[in-house]
């Protein structure tokens, strides 16, 4: 969403509110201390990084998302 453009305007908003949905759905929105895995500012820049990559960095993007969301905060 935040790279294709289906909407005229919000893409990006939109595509951040999904990113947080998906990893409340899935249990992955809050680490065992009841924390935010990801904070504001962190969502932002992740949006934003996804925004700005070349369409040939997908598959990085997507496993430093994927290993960012595997870490455990002790």
């Amino acid at each position: 969403m935040v790279k294709n453009h289906p909407f005229s305007d919000g893409n990006k908003r939109s595509g951040a509110y999904l990113f947080v949905d998906f990893l409340h759905r899935n249990g992955r929105l809050l680490d065992k201390a009841d924390q935010p895995v990801v904070n504001d500012a962190g969502l932002a820049a992740l949006t934003l990084l996804v925004a700005e990559s070349a369409a040939d960095q997908k598959e990085t993007l997507i496993r430093l998302i994927m290993n960012m969301l595997a870490h455990e905060t002790p």
